[in-house]
């Protein structure tokens, strides 16, 4: 079979509420540029009916698929296998809130399809991002707070890592991913080392995003986590640990 043109990575975890129109809009938009796609959703162990609305819509159109974790691993488990699943040419990771709208993807094309980049993230840092719905104070302050941490430790030079909406190629995705070992949220840090690691040539991107009320973020117990899995992986590459990266990539 021919692969499609894209495939778009669904993290889904308690997603009933808004997974449904997440999928319908993400259609809509392919099918009116006429694109070949996939829509792979991975229900990260949801107790709700996350499962059955993604199961329904598959039985509907081959285009969906749905992949089920057995229990909640984390949002990087997720991410890490929806990735290594994804059969396009090009893969897009995006969240089921679609705090940045799904017609953002025609900035990163820009970089990756019509460019020489092989990912390109989308930033809401950037002169030209624009925030149409705010987070709360406290939790954009936090969250610059960790990129600053994010830039002074692992020299990475972007400066929003956690937005959600970013764009593989398919050989990067997939190099990039199968070594990604973050199960939780700190897993978009992680999969940028590595792909500075493996000289992938990464494009960040100001974009449209909004924020949603509904996030599952957990301020407090996900912030930490969040900084214990950032000082692992800085902890990881100051001793060496990612030398076989680039090893592997030579």
């Amino acid at each position: 079979m021919t692969a499609p043109f894209l495939s778009v990575v669904i993290p889904a975890y308690n997603e009933e509420a808004r997974l449904e129109e997440c999928l319908h809009r993400v259609s809509e938009y392919l099918r009116g540029r006429h694109l070949s796609f996939e829509c792979v959703v991975v229900d990260d162990g949801s107790t709700d009916r996350t499962a059955a609305i993604a199961g329904s819509v598959g039985e509907a159109a081959p285009q969906f698929r749905l992949l089920r974790n057995e229990s909640n691993r984390g949002k990087g488990f997720a991410v890490r296998r929806g990735m290594l699943e994804a059969a396009g040419r090009y893969v897009l990771l995006t969240d089921t809130d679609l705090s940045t709208p799904i017609e953002e993807i025609e900035k990163l094309e820009l970089y990756v399809v019509d460019g020489p980049y092989q990912l390109a993230i989308g930033s809401r840092d950037l002169a030209g991002s624009r925030v149409e719905v705010q987070q709360s104070a406290v939790r954009e302050n936090s969250g610059k707070l960790f990129n600053w941490f994010v830039r002074r430790l692992l020299k990475l030079p972007f400066r929003d890592t956690q937005c959600g909406f970013k764009l593989f190629t398919a050989q990067a995705a997939r190099e990039i991913f199968s070594r990604v070992r973050t199960e939780h949220f700190s897993f978009d840090v992680e999969s940028l080392l590595i792909g500075r690691l493996l000289g992938y040539e990464i494009k960040e991107v100001p974009v449209v995003w909004r924020h949603d009320a509904g996030s599952k973020v957990r301020f407090f117990a996900d912030g930490t986590r969040m900084i214990l899995d950032l000082l692992r992986i800085w902890g990881t590459w100051l001793t060496g640990g990612y030398r076989a990266v680039r090893t592997s990539a030579s």
